[in-house]
């Protein structure tokens, strides 16, 4: 007799935490572009215009939505900022999901190429790097992937943080990556 109150309290309880238990998660890439303070754009082509393109490899599989590909975004129409300090390209969308899904850890993303060029003329600076593979000669402008930044918030809420660095031209792809709570 005495266990039926115990167990019809309990209800309510797991009501609760069963409540608690759909609440899930959607993520949002942001991109950013910007140029270190060596860089060679910066020094001698302040004003001119130029055009970058690059790949992303994302990975962001779970059981609610699949998602495997390359994203390829192109900004044809950059002005080299006149100071440091300004980004190329400003914080811009690439991707979102649309389907609310169980947490099972962040989307793998990696920043695979870059591509582009500014100035006209002798004074054009081509842009060409890639990350680096086994077997392969180092590229000339090697691009390195993955270098993890501090996390942060802003207006769009918290995000986790990954840079991509070209060695020669000295740019920097940023990506946001935001984990958006929501309901299954």
């Amino acid at each position: 007799m005495a266990l039926v109150p115990l167990a019809l309290g309990l209800a309510p309880v797991r009501t609760v935490l069963g409540a608690a238990a759909e609440l899930g998660v959607r993520h949002r890439i942001d991109v950013m572009v910007s140029a270190e303070p060596e860089a060679p754009i910066l020094s001698r082509l302040k004003g001119a215009k130029g055009e970058l393109s690059f790949t992303v490899r994302l990975s962001a599989n779970s059981k609610e939505s699949k998602f495997f590909g390359m994203l390829r975004p192109s900004f044809p129409e950059i002005v080299v900022p006149d100071g440091v300090g300004q980004p190329l390209v400003q914080q811009t969308k690439l991707w979102e999901e649309e389907v609310c899904h169980q947490r099972r850890g962040l989307p793998k993303v990696t920043v695979t190429q870059l591509g582009g060029h500014f100035g006209e003329g002798e004074r054009r600076i081509e842009i060409s790097a890639i990350n680096r593979h086994i077997g392969v000669l180092v590229p000339p402008d090697e691009l390195t992937p993955g270098i993890k930044l501090d996390p942060g918030s802003d207006s769009f809420g918290l995000f986790y943080a990954f840079r991509a660095q070209t060695r020669n031209s000295r740019l920097n792809v940023d990506l946001k990556l935001y984990p958006i709570d929501c309901f299954l």
